[in-house]
């Protein structure tokens, strides 16, 4: 089975389906690049699927290990490069709900966060900035 079904919708804006769920997600391209900036862009969508992985594999091993993150946010700021157009870097700042995270607790998530698939799918030239704050 497909994983999703992208329509162009014209004017620079995508509808994409998740096949299983029917779950819509709506793309434009960004102001700096003839478009409206109304949703997100592709390129806002593979920055912040860094994030969403991340938290992913931090709340598995949490529960693996007894602890929760509930709560917890992760601002993303994409940083664009020309020459060709790319991302050049991804910036995570994670912000954990106040629950005195023990140093054992601290290396689970840090870890895990390290290791999501995401964060290993993207080309090494991405610079990945990531802190975390208990």
């Amino acid at each position: 089975m497909a994983t999703s079904k992208i329509t162009y919708n014209g004017g620079l804006r995508t509808t994409s389906v998740h096949e299983r769920s029917g779950n819509e997600i709506i793309t434009d391209a960004p102001i700096d690049n003839k478009g409206k900036g109304e949703a997100f862009s592709p390129t806002d969508l593979l920055a912040t699927s860094l994030g969403n992985c991340m938290l992913t594999i931090v709340g598995i091993a949490a529960a693996e290990h007894g602890f929760n993150i509930d709560g917890t946010t992760c601002e993303i700021t994409k940083i664009m490069a020309e020459g060709p157009r790319r991302v050049s870097e991804i910036i995570a700042n994670f912000q954990f709900p106040e629950n005195s995270y023990s140093d054992k607790n601290k290396l689970i998530i840090e870890r895990s966060a390290n290791t999501c698939p995401v964060f290993y799918s993207l080309h090494p030239d991405i610079k990945k900035t990531i802190t975390f704050n208990y």
